[in-house]
């Protein structure tokens, strides 16, 4: 059934060591999980060839040498090209895709090999610093885990701003943002199929030893954040377009307030302590909030009407937006764009001109308790259907 080890986050392990600064950050990409090395051939012994077990541990050996040179640079601004034409991360996600046909043949039809491998993993935002266990679901789930960090880390580039050589504001390209909702699909799909056609394998005495990091939790919550953000950046296409209406406006601004509430309700009771969790659960309150800012705003829009709880509920997410980025590591808030320039400009104004400023609008609590039902509509994105690829041939010939 497999067994499992935790090792305290006192050991000095270097991979585990979080960058002091984060850069810039759009969305939020915890560190990396990096796979420790691990030996093949002595576990295995006489069940596999040594062709098969030398294939195996290259494959995996490649993705624990790209990861360790990728985890400090996972949130640096910018990838630099590789012998390979492509980006670093490119790169770690093909050896990724790579190493799955292969592992899969450690479980496919019960395969009585899936126990005697130790897969070891260095954990980010749980307190332990390193979890092994021994089954090969384990390490499929990392693997997706990892699979998704990756995507959510090339969403982040997309949608951070270049540098302009003219006078005209910075602004993320119509192309970029469009390839950023595609990817925050296909990541939310990769964490879909982890909940329901992974977890359910490990026995349940694994499950509940899980590290945070993989929890279903977790892995919820940053589903709904893919798919938040996807709204997110359909929401700012939207503002800028003259076609789109404001009732449409409206919805991907409610749409946008349940994404980020079940988010936040997938890990309120998830012991996120350390400084990667403590940033998440400040990521999804900051947004919560800006989400909740949108929503009203717009639907006062829509009824001629200005509502305070918008207002109010802007005033909390920049203060959340503020602690998620003070919070070690520390990270910087890219350039306005998109919704969020929308809300920083339109809500101050709107509130100053047609509003006058009296002690109810300064009644903070009571407005944000008070805070009427927002409109409930059904939610529009889904995550991409992802299936596991099909065992490696090479299986067929032990």
């Amino acid at each position: 059934m497999g067994c499992f080890i935790s090792t305290p986050n006192d050991c000095g392990e270097k991979g585990r060591k979080p960058p002091r600064n984060a850069g810039e950050l759009a969305v939020f990409v915890p560190g990396l999980r990096i796979p420790k090395p691990i030996d093949f051939a002595e576990p295995l012994g006489d069940g596999l060839s040594r062709r098969m077990v030398e294939r195996l541990s290259a494959l995996r050996t490649r993705i624990i040498v790209m990861a360790a040179q990728e985890a400090p640079m996972s949130t640096k601004p910018r990838r630099t090209a590789t012998q390979h034409g492509g980006s670093t991360l490119a790169d770690l996600q093909q050896a990724l895709e790579d190493y799955l046909p292969v592992l899969l043949g450690l479980v496919e039809n019960g395969n009585q090999l899936q126990d005697k491998l130790q897969f070891s993993w260095l954990n980010q935002e749980d307190e332990a610093q390193e979890t092994i266990m021994s089954n090969s679901w384990y390490e499929i789930l990392s693997v997706l885990q990892m699979m998704t960090m990756l995507s959510l880390s090339q969403a982040n580039l997309l949608l951070l701003t270049e540098a302009s050589s003219d006078s005209y504001p910075l602004k993320v390209s119509e192309d970029c943002r469009r390839e950023s909702i595609d990817i925050f699909l296909k990541a939310a799909g990769y964490l879909d199929f982890a909940v329901n056609s992974v977890l359910p394998k490990l026995p349940p005495e694994l499950r509940k030893d899980l590290p945070v990091d993989l929890t279903e939790g977790v892995l919820r919550a940053f589903c709904l954040q893919a798919l938040g953000q996807g709204v997110d950046i359909q929401l700012g296409m939207a503002i800028d377009s003259i076609k789109a209406t404001l009732a449409v406006k409206r919805r991907f601004a409610c749409e946008l307030v349940k994404y980020w509430h079940q988010a936040q309700e997938s890990i309120v009771d998830l012991p996120l302590a350390n400084g990667w969790g403590e940033k998440h659960k400040l990521f999804i309150q900051w947004k919560y909030f800006e989400a909740k800012a949108a929503a009203y705003y717009l639907h006062g829009v829509m009824l001629d009407e200005v509502k305070k709880e918008g207002y109010e509920f802007l005033k909390e997410s920049k203060k959340a937006c503020e602690s998620f980025h003070s919070t070690p590591p520390l990270s910087r808030n890219p350039p306005l764009s998109g919704t969020s320039k929308y809300l920083s400009e339109k809500i101050p104004k709107d509130i100053s001109t047609r509003l006058q400023l009296n002690s109810e609008l300064h009644n903070h609590e009571i407005i944000l308790q008070k805070a009427p039902e927002l409109p409930d509509f059904a939610l529009s994105l889904n995550p991409d259907d992802y299936q596991l690829p099909s065992v490696d041939p090479s299986w067929n010939e032990i």
